[in-house]
């Protein structure tokens, strides 16, 4: 089974907009959305969710305000002030708590008690060309990494299931924990970038972290046009460093259009000059 991860060091480089659209292609395939936090992959491949399954993130504590002796011993030993007097009562901020459990400890009066986070969760389903596997963290939540694991482990076993032979996944940006997870295992990394100074070094970045797992990568140039002369150096670096340059995007005002309308541009304008081009890196992926 082939898992092919499209990352990028930064948000906003067309990561998604170009898995979305290799998804929409021809080949039958799983795709896993893999950008937890914000999660919008959804947006243009539109799946027919199967199946919804919660996903716990952790507890938060909670004070029980019958059994408070308002000792202040809580706020006192809580290292993420997330614990407050105000209106002659104790209470805890939800989205401050890290839930380390020691204010419900030494809490004299047994008054702090722990709850389930469980407002995040991970789907199932089918769209157009396949099947995919996408998930949604709760605002402020953590474990991104632990998510993006779930949304990767039901992918492989869904592919097996169907029978099918390749994962596209489409990962989150930057190189944290959750770009590990989505990476990890992986036989290819899609490197998608742009030519600003920004998205030259995260690329840079996401490069040496797929090295780190010894994953051969290519690179992407989304919105290539832009700037000629950081197009130049980001070129000559592919080839210093001997990193396949399989497509270089223009800008194109189909390609917003498209998203107007929640399709993927090689549907919406298939003759476009964007269109055309991951019409190429299509088969290059995925035919070579």
């Amino acid at each position: 089974m082939r898992q092919i991860v499209i990352i990028s060091g930064k948000g906003g480089t067309g990561k998604t907009t170009l898995s979305a659209a290799l998804a929409a292609m021809g080949k039958e395939l799983t795709v896993a959305d893999c950008d937890v936090d914000a999660a919008n992959l959804h947006l243009l491949l539109q799946p027919s969710d199967e199946s919804r399954h919660p996903f716990s993130t952790g507890a938060k504590a909670v004070i029980d305000q019958q059994l408070c002796t308002q000792c202040g011993a809580c706020m006192d030993a809580c290292r993420f002030d997330a614990i407050r007097y105000q209106d002659d009562r104790y209470t805890i901020s939800e989205t401050s708590c890290d839930g380390c459990r020691l204010c419900m400890r030494i809490c004299p009066a047994g008054a702090i008690h722990m709850i389930e986070s469980n407002g995040s969760y991970w789907t199932t389903g089918t769209f157009r060309n396949g099947w995919m596997v996408h998930a949604r963290l709760e605002p402020g939540e953590e474990n991104s990494g632990k998510l993006v694991n779930v949304v990767r482990e039901q992918s492989r076993l869904l592919s097996e299931k169907k029978g099918v032979d390749t994962i596209l996944i489409d990962g989150p940006p930057g190189t944290g924990c959750s770009a590990i997870s989505a990476l990890s295992g992986a036989d290819l990394a899609l490197l998608v970038t742009e030519p600003s100074r920004s998205g030259f070094h995260d690329l840079k970045r996401v490069k040496q972290l797929a090295d780190g797992f010894q994953i051969p990568s290519a690179v992407v140039i989304n919105k290539y046009d832009l700037n000629g002369k950081l197009l130049d150096e980001i070129e000559e670096w592919c080839r210093q460093e001997n990193i396949p340059l399989i497509g270089k995007i223009p800008f194109d005002p189909a390609v917003v259009e498209a998203m107007l309308q929640c399709r993927t541009v090689v549907e919406w304008a298939p003759r476009s000059a964007a269109a055309g081009e991951i019409v190429a890196i299509h088969r290059q992926i995925f035919q070579s």
